[in-house]
């Protein structure tokens, strides 16, 4: 059997291994995904472990995103970005991918919005707007990120325009209703809205030929989603970035193309169940 699996701390939550059971059972492979739940200073045991053990692919989550990139050969893009979130241990050393950002990119091609010579607003700096800003930028893309903390929008407005040379500005939360009034594209890379009924965007400043992604998958309708499609705009829900950035890791790890279909009912369903907790 084929072993992948998930390293993280806490892990109990994720929804990764139902959705790739699903991939498994669907094609017919004989593998398993597992969880590990090493204590923070073990990182470096649990990655040589897994190494030792022959496990051939782990994804990687909080708190170990870049911590990981010291025991991996990351690709350009994970470099890049500054964290990994998908190990292959088919090379030696493993190999280190970012599979967030085209978990992004992906979600945008599933719903027909084309990213390339389009103005997109990313609200938040942290790691998921890392991954968010590099995939619109690498996609050709016109990115302008805000972020409460204005330094660190700098900060990474810089990182992005060094690596991509597309076209990167920072700004401030208040500047968002004339950022979003022009945009074509809108993620939100923040938390705001999974413990509360908020919107980091407000909703006068949503428009009908906008394309809005909302990071957060619980739940799958936030009040930035709810009030975009009463302005008339695309919405996409945060499962569609979790379901692609694991069709990713998967196809990444086989070599196989992920049944995403599968996969995605089966996510959707286990969401479905744990917001009716």
């Amino acid at each position: 059997m084929d072993v992948y699996g998930l390293v993280g701390n806490p892990v109990g939550h994720s929804l990764s291994p139902p959705m790739h059971e699903t991939a498994y059972e669907e094609l017919g492979m004989d593998a398993g995904y597992v969880t590990f739940e090493p204590d923070p200073d073990d990182l470096a045991a649990a990655i040589a472990g897994a190494a030792a053990l022959g496990v051939r692919g782990l994804n990687v989550t909080i708190p170990f995103k870049e911590a990981v990139l010291e025991y991996v050969d990351p690709d350009d893009l994970a470099a890049r970005i500054g964290a990994v979130n998908t190990v292959d241990f088919g090379t030696d050393p493993p190999t280190g991918y970012n599979t967030d950002a085209a978990g992004v990119r992906r979600s945008f091609e599933a719903h027909d919005v084309a990213l390339d010579g389009r103005s997109a607003v990313v609200v938040g700096a942290g790691g998921a707007g890392r991954a968010v800003a590099f995939s619109l930028a690498d996609a050709g893309a016109e990115v302008a990120i805000a972020n409460r903390t204005v330094e660190r929008a700098r900060d990474l407005a810089a990182d992005v325009d060094r690596y991509s040379g597309s076209r990167v500005a920072a700004h401030e939360l208040d500047e968002l209703d004339t950022l979003v009034g022009d945009a074509d594209v809108l993620v939100n890379a923040t938390s705001v809205g999974m413990e509360e009924d908020a919107t980091p965007v407000p909703a006068e400043a949503l428009h009908g030929d906008l394309a809005v992604l909302d990071a957060v998958y619980r739940p799958l309708e936030t009040r930035l989603l709810h009030d975009a499609a009463a302005a008339g705009a695309t919405t996409i829900d945060g499962a569609w970035m979790l379901l692609y950035q694991g069709a990713e890791a998967f196809e990444r790890w086989t070599g196989r193309d992920a049944p995403v279909d599968a996969m995605n009912r089966r996510l959707r369903a286990a969401l479905g169940s744990a917001e009716r907790v």
